[in-house]
């Protein structure tokens, strides 16, 4: 607390000593609402900014002492319109750290980017929303079972800011109407349990005034450790989301002997400064959920919910006072259809970041998503900036192993618990491999079985297993040909492709249409190729079931050919006719969405002879 105190008194030395402005921004009025009913210290501050100067300005620079921004949590700006109900407010500006030259050591500098610059006398509303965490200190830092917990709050009743301000003015909203002592300066008045500074009028930059609120506040000072959540992927309905807290009572350490009996007979007397139980906000179809440690299942818990919530009230096996720690695990499902979608040929799961314990301040939060075994092409969306890695997991009938994308962010708090994306591309086929593991372990070993009981184990060309061998092998280099023909065919569709943007690009139409003929050529060869590997497939017995594949990727090939051959006849013509580029692309727009949709059908058809 000393330490504390000193390092304070110390920036607000150093501010003093620094006064020119950092560029012609004013702060014309500035309204500052710190709410301390939590052990989250959250700021919002509204600032109406004009443009004094001759230069259009892109940034606003907020800066914050290296005592506040180590226990910043959480940083977003927006800009405003309107007041009361009528108010509205964009999306989150663009943040970001920077170094301005000439500026105090001691602070830690974050520029903001407007959406637009801001032009010689033009004004904007500026919405800035902190949350702090250990920035309450309890003082005293020791109380006994029966004593209420009192805690330290000190900031700056003016706005640290390298700009002027005309306006401004704090108020400090407290969690009861019980305070020991705070500081009294010029226009302060404290009215039920809010404490109001200001306004104070043309304050140059770098101004300071340093208060302190000496308060009571019994709220949960609940403070995870270290949480780690793990959510499991399954493609066959399910998402499982298991949660291992490691759980402390931040508040004041609880000093002298614990008697549950007085707790028990007045637990708002003796033991006013404990928390007896949590609630955590589940999503709302949440089932299977339960919650144990160490020694086993906890039955102190409750649930109830709704359609839009399903609400777990956990209590701890005793209750939690200053300094005291316990771990448990909370774990349930969820439905896959709620959080998994498709998207540009991938899949994406669409979940929730940070701890449903809204109380709950997690210093170290790690979030595993464990995706199916055989995923591929990851990526991860995430609305703020977090660690990120990767592991793999090994479970039950796993070969390879499930992909883990590993996600760590210090110091989390409600704010955190935003929606994240995890995009990866799975093959349906994939979902079969475990079953027909196991199917296919029984069947092979039955068989396995019947051949050494009964059949000729003798090696010889002319056996049926040989020659069998030998008709698949062939089948499968027909596969590989057809491949091949039908990748080279693609890429002449797209040199068609590129002729046509060649075209749009010089208008030269002969050369589009020596293109043109150069393909159909290649493309006739090609044709010739393909006939022998099709009659082949078609004689085969053993291709019987990939024959109607093969045909239909034939098909589909020819199709798109001439779908294209179309397309481009229908562009040379309006080139030679001098047609609008608006009335080309009307005439040509229902054929490019065949053309795309058989494409894709195409590359489908592909991927699924290439795993065949």
């Amino acid at each position: 607390m000393t330490i504390r105190l000193y390092l304070l008194f110390s920036f607000f030395v150093l501010l003093a000593q620094w006064s020119p402005a950092l560029s012609d921004l004013v702060i014309s009025k500035l309204d500052r609402k710190i709410d301390l009913t939590s052990q989250v210290v959250r700021v919002t501050a509204n600032l109406k900014i004009e443009n004094t100067g001759n230069d259009p300005i892109s940034e606003v620079l907020l800066p914050f002492g290296d005592h506040q921004a180590k226990d910043l949590a959480f940083l977003v700006a927006t800009t405003s319109e309107g007041k009361g109900k009528t108010k509205t407010s964009s999306s989150s500006l663009p943040i970001k750290v920077v170094n301005p030259e000439g500026m105090p050591p001691s602070l830690t500098w974050y520029s903001v980017s407007l959406p637009k610059e801001l032009a010689k006398g033009k004004s904007l509303n500026l919405e800035v929303r902190t949350a702090f965490t250990h920035a309450l200190q309890p003082f005293p830092e020791k109380i006994t079972q029966a004593d209420i917990q009192l805690l330290v709050f000190q900031e700056s009743a003016y706005y640290i800011s390298p700009y002027a301000v005309n306006v401004q003015s704090l108020s400090v909203k407290l969690p009861e109407p019980k305070v020991e002592s705070f500081t009294k300066l010029e226009n302060t008045k404290f009215s039920g349990s809010e404490i109001k500074y200001g306004p104070y009028e043309n304050l140059p930059p770098f101004s300071f005034s340093h208060i302190a609120v000496h308060f009571v506040s019994n709220k949960p000072f609940a403070v995870a450790q270290e949480l780690v959540r793990e959510i499991e992927v399954s493609h066959w309905g399910n998402v499982q989301i298991t949660e291992h807290y490691n759980l402390v009572n931040a508040g004041a350490r609880s000093s002298g002997e614990f008697s549950r009996l007085e707790y028990q007979a007045r637990p708002h007397l003796r033991g006013a400064s404990s928390f007896g139980h949590l609630v955590a906000k589940l999503p709302p179809r949440a089932h299977s959920i339960y919650y144990r440690d160490e020694i086993g299942n906890i039955s102190t818990s409750n649930l109830w919910g709704d359609s839009s919530k399903t609400l777990l009230q956990i209590e701890p096996r005793y209750p939690m006072f200053g300094g005291w720690k316990t771990s448990f695990t909370i774990g349930y499902g969820l439905p896959l259809k709620d959080y998994l979608f498709r998207a540009e040929g991938k899949r994406f799961l669409n979940i929730s970041f940070g701890c449903p314990i809204e109380e709950v301040v997690v210093e170290n939060l790690v979030v595993k998503v464990v995706l199916p075994e055989g995923s591929k092409d990851i990526s991860v969306s995430v609305p703020f900036p977090v660690k990120e890695s990767r592991e793999t997991k090994f479970s039950h009938l796993d070969m390879i192993g499930r992909p883990v994308v590993v996600l760590e962010k210090t110091n989390a708090v409600h704010e955190h618990n935003q929606y994240f994306q995890v995009y990866y591309r799975f093959s349906n086929l994939s979902l079969l491999r475990e079953p027909m593991m196991l199917i296919s372990g029984f069947f092979f070993l039955f068989v396995a079985c019947i051949i050494y009981m009964h059949a000729d184990l003798t090696i010889s060309k002319s056996s049926p297993s040989y020659l069998a061998k030998l008709q698949w092998d062939e089948v499968q280099t027909a596969l590989q040909q057809i491949q091949s023909i039908m990748n080279r065919c693609l890429g002449i569709h797209d040199k068609l492709e590129a002729s046509l943007r060649e075209l749009s690009r010089t208008g030269d139409v002969q050369a589009c249409k020596a293109a043109r003929k150069s393909a159909d050529n290649m493309l006739k060869e090609l044709s010739k190729d393909l006939k022998p590997s099709l009659s082949f497939l078609q004689s085969s017995s053993l291709s019987a079931s990939l024959y109607s594949k093969v045909e239909d990727l034939v098909a589909k090939e020819k199709e798109l050919q001439e779908k294209l051959i179309v397309k481009h006849t229908t562009v040379t013509d309006s080139y030679e006719k001098k047609s609008g580029g608006r009335d080309i692309e009307n005439r040509i727009a229902p054929i490019q969405q065949r053309i795309t949709a058989l494409r894709q059908e195409v590359d489908d058809l592909l991927e699924i002879i290439d795993e065949i």
